[in-house]
Formats: C-alpha cells, structure tokens, sequence
C-alpha cells in the first residue's frame, strides 16, 4: 500500500511556528519524545513494529518540495531563514527508534530537538492509518459517511437559533487521531462545501493549502515544557517562552495555551503585560465551563474588554459540547472551537489515545500538570512533586 505520509505539509501548523521559534531562539536544545497509548487497542500495537519501522524509512527520506516551501513561505509569520532551514532539512533515521516491549509499541525521537521535534505528528498519524486498516471492514466507510451527514443536520439545523453577539466557528484539529489521511481529506473538504459559514480552517498544513483553507494553530505543550529545562529559574519558565513567543511573532499567532502547569498557575503568569500582547487563549483540560469563567474573570480583572479577545476550546471536543460552550459563552467574547478525533476519527470503531509527548530536554525531565487526570505525562516523580511545589498545584491535579 501506498505510505501513510507522503508529504511532510501533512501536519500540524503548530508544530512549524514552534519548531521556528526553537531554531532562532534555542537551536542547540537536545530533546527526548515517548509514544505512549493511553487506552487499550484492540489488538497488541506491538503487531505494527515491522509496518511502522517501513513507514519510518520512508518518512527519513522525504523533503520539502518547492512548492511546500513557496506555500509556507506565503504565512507572513514564516521566516526566510526558517524556510531556507527546511529546503535542506530532512528526518535522520538514526533520531528515533521503534521497538516491541511485549504486547507494546515504544517509540522513542531523542536528539537535537530542531531535528527531533517534527516527529510527533507524522509517528501519531501513521500508527493510526496503520492500526485501522486492520480493523477496517466495508461497513466502516458508510457507517462514517452517516455520521458526517448526521454533523452536517446539527450544523444546518443550528442556523434557526437565535443569533448571539459572536459567531459559531470551529476548525479541524483531527491530523493526530484520524482514521486515515483520505478519510481527514474527505471530512474537511465536505465542511467546507457545506458549512462554509461555521467551518473556518484546519491545523494540517498540507489540506490547508491544497482546499485553500486557513491553517490554524499556535503553541503545544511542548513548546512552554521546554523552558522548564533552558535554565531559567523553574517558576519563571512560562513567562520566558511567552515573552520569547511575543520576540518571535510580534502580534502574529497570539493564541495561548493555558494548561501546562494548571489554569491557576497560568493565570498568576498572565499578566497585563501578556493580556493584552495576546489575543486569547486555548483550553486543553480541565472542565471548559469553569475555564472559560476564570478567563474571562481574568480579563475583568485587569480592565481588558474580552470582546476583543478569543478563547479556543480543544479537549476532546464534539458539535454538541462545543454548542452548548457557545451558547454559555458567546454573548461575553469571541469563541473557536478546535474539533479533532470526533471529525476525523468518527467511523464507529474506537480510536486510539496515543500522545508522542516531550519527556526530556536537556537531560532534564520535564511535565505537565494537567487540569484533567490521566494527562500528565513525566516519567520522573521527584521533579513532578518539586514543580507541583514550585506552582502550588494540588496533588490530585497530577494523578
């Protein structure tokens, strides 16, 4: 069969702003990611090893055509230099290694992070396609054809609501998870068609470009977890790569991520200064009611009209959670939301939660206190206990 990834625009948009800012700002970070699949698959992703050792290869051997380069270089936000980085960059085959640990798949990318950190997406997409062609049947395509229809009905039905003071706009986030690189093409290109009006981007570059979309995305985890390891002092680390973030883009991207340590700690950070350099920012955990409240709570606080800002919604999202958040909130600022695995992966088998997470920069651990249990991902208690000190998060907020 024909390689899961055959082009490398065929990620996140997120992953090219931040692996940027890490070549200008810190190009000589050495960076270490662990695949880790949080649910049990249906069968023993061990069973993949050899098939995505093969599309591993073939990832190591791809470049940047010309045309991807003229595209990205067509974002105002994309540097020359960072271009003419990626006209000569390609994946080195010794950075990353997949194994079979019994019954589980480990991959690990460790290395210069410049030459490591676009790993995540590719590895997370291509296990995916790989798992689901052995589970797929004839009925699965259909049965995923009906469920986008039964979306489109929720969408168009939605339009005799009474109109509120903010529009309705969600984008695809579903590149990580999806069932397969077709099915994604064929569920942003269909919303495309016939939601115009609510439908408003995607994060995978490569559809982006070829469906004239918007690209959408900004920071990840990874990007504000790395500034735990540069050598700033630890309590300090979020307001370092924000202020490095607002050098690099200068009003541009100006979406950010709240949860790498908690929303509270995130709050204490976000000061006036980065309130009003920012234009919103995104939920990845946690309850999204209670969130949102202490966003906008914030922005009281500080005088700032949160009319002129955005908060994004991205956890687990689907059409009725994200309408019923903008009908709680669309009255009081403007709104996105961020729909990944329910557009992409929604086809009546259950998808896999898999995450190709930043464990160590530098040779130091480094984490993430996740506002929602079972996120946190370090593999070294002693540095989660002392960053849970240093920020005063709660135990349960790391179980």
């Amino acid at each position: 069969m024909a390689p899961v990834i055959q082009s490398l625009l065929d990620t996140d948009l997120y992953k090219f702003t931040m692996w940027q800012t890490m070549l200008h700002r810190h190009p000589q970070t050495q960076a270490e990611y662990t695949f880790v699949c949080r649910n049990q698959p249906a069968y023993p992703l061990a069973d993949l090893l050899a098939d995505v050792n093969r599309e591993l290869d073939h990832l190591c051997q791809l470049s940047f055509s010309e045309g991807d380069l003229a595209y990205l270089g067509s974002l105002r936000f994309i540097k020359p230099d960072f271009v003419d980085f990626l006209r000569i960059f390609r994946f080195q085959r010794a950075f990353i290694e997949a194994r079979a640990e019994g019954e589980r798949l480990s991959i690990v990318a460790r290395g210069p992070q410049v030459h490591v950190m676009g790993f995540e997406i590719y590895v997370l997409a291509l296990v995916n396609e790989l798992y689901f062609r052995r589970l797929t049947v004839p009925e699965t395509l259909a049965e995923g054809q009906r469920r986008l229809e039964a979306k489109l009905a929720l969408l168009e039905g939605s339009a005799a609501e009474a109109p509120r003071r903010h529009p309705f706009e969600f984008f695809d986030f579903g590149l990580r998870r999806r069932f397969s690189g077709a099915w994604q093409r064929e569920v942003v290109s269909t919303f495309k068609q016939r939601v115009p009006q609510y439908f408003k981007g995607t994060s995978n570059v490569l559809l982006a470009r070829d469906l004239q979309l918007v690209p959408i995305g900004t920071m990840a985890h990874e990007y504000l977890q790395t500034y735990q390891a540069l050598g700033v002092r630890l309590r300090d680390h979020q307001k370092a790569a924000l202020e490095d973030w607002v050098q690099e883009y200068r009003g541009d991207l100006g979406v950010a991520l709240t949860d790498v340590v908690g929303m509270d700690a995130f709050l204490s950070d976000f000061d006036l200064y980065f309130a009003k350099l920012f234009d919103g920012l995104r939920h990845d955990s946690g309850d999204p009611f209670t969130w949102g409240e202490k966003a906008l709570a914030h922005y009281a606080k500080l005088r700032i009209d949160a009319h002129t800002k955005r908060l994004v919604f991205s956890d687990g999202l689907d059409l009725p959670r994200a309408m019923a958040l903008y009908r709680h909130f669309a009255d009081r600022t403007q709104l996105g939301f961020g729909i990944g695995t329910n557009l992409s992966n929604d086809l009546g088998l259950t998808p896999l939660n898999i995450v190709m997470k930043l464990t160590r920069c530098n040779g130091q651990p480094v984490a993430k206190l996740s506002d929602s249990p079972g996120k946190t991902l370090c593999d070294d208690q002693t540095f989660l206990a002392y960053l849970r000190q240093v920020f005063n998060v709660p135990t349960e907020k790391a179980a």
